[in-house]
């Protein structure tokens, strides 16, 4: 595979932009105040397809991002901890010529979404997180809850392993689409969409480099849980959060627990509401589009 399998025609235009030392490919549609979304593993800017259009049609520039290592932006060998991503997303909106912008993660990207916001308060005017506790929420849930969310975790745990990235890709990533279907919710698996979404998602993780560098932000979590950047991080990350956010989660999701997610809200200061999705596992935007879209305009309208 190579990057021409990203490069999806439709009612948006494709670029590259140069943020934090990188390049990376965005996906644009609209015009007005930025709405920058943040896709989850393993997936690519094609997870908000669906509704960059819809944001765009609202009064809104809705960009989509590969972020650092997926799809066509690029795959440096470094730079997958906390601090480099979230300042990829503030690169990201200073590059696109914005002073702030409204952002919206999903999964993986709701948790670089939740430290962006803590870390550069001034640059998030809105936080929308689909599918992602805060990260502290998510780490207390690790050390507290063996047989929940740490049993939830397993695969992330089996992502430390060297070179699991060969696993990740070998007869043309199926475990790509294992996850896909382990972590959805039962109606969006078994509905036609699905296989084309899949397939999709699969030959994304096979160009060059894309399956590493996917896994190196996950094996950061673990390596840094014992080491001083890791310690600073925890306690970045316990600033009260100053931005409004909406948490929504699927009562389906078993890649990241409504349990553990739930808690998420002690964390922000300002506005804060949380909507669990019956019926909906860990990809919202895929299994209730209609649902998240109006969630999304709500909330950056208010």
């Amino acid at each position: 595979m190579d990057e021409s399998c990203v490069l999806t025609k439709g009612p948006w235009t494709h670029r590259f932009v140069g943020a934090n030392g990188s390049r990376f490919h965005v996906v644009e549609a609209g015009t007005g105040p930025l709405v920058l979304f943040l896709h989850g593993f393993p997936e690519f800017w094609w997870a908000w397809h669906d509704i960059i259009p819809r944001v765009a049609d609202a009064g809104f520039r809705a960009v989509a991002i590969d972020l650092r290592g997926y799809g066509a932006s690029d795959k440096p060998p470094r730079g997958y901890d906390g601090y480099t991503m979230a300042a990829d997303v503030t690169g990201l909106i200073r590059a696109l010529g914005e002073r702030s912008a409204m952002i919206v993660g999903a999964g993986a990207g709701g948790m670089i979404g939740w430290a962006a916001a803590a870390f550069h308060p001034k640059m998030v005017s809105r936080l929308v997180v689909l599918g992602a506790a805060h990260p502290l929420r998510l780490r207390a849930a690790l050390f507290a809850d063996p047989r929940g969310q740490v049993a939830a975790s397993a695969p992330l745990l089996r992502f430390q392993v060297p070179r699991y990235e060969h696993v990740l890709t070998r007869r043309d990533a199926e475990a790509v689409g294992e996850l896909l279907e382990r972590w959805g919710g039962h109606p969006w698996v078994e509905s036609p969409d699905f296989a084309d979404y899949a397939r999709r998602c699969r030959d994304a993780m096979q160009i060059p480099q894309a399956a590493f560098c996917a896994l190196e932000a996950y094996r950061w979590v673990f390596r840094s849980a014992l080491r001083l950047q890791g310690y600073r991080f925890v306690k970045l990350m316990q600033r009260p959060l100053i931005t409004p956010t909406l948490q929504l989660h699927g009562a389906q999701d078993t890649a990241t627990l409504p349990r553990t997610a739930q808690g998420s809200g002690r964390y922000v200061v300002a506005p804060y509401e949380w909507r669990l999705i019956p019926d909906a596992g860990h990809f919202l935007p895929q299994e209730a589009t209609e649902l998240v879209t109006g969630e999304i305009l709500r909330w950056i309208k208010t």
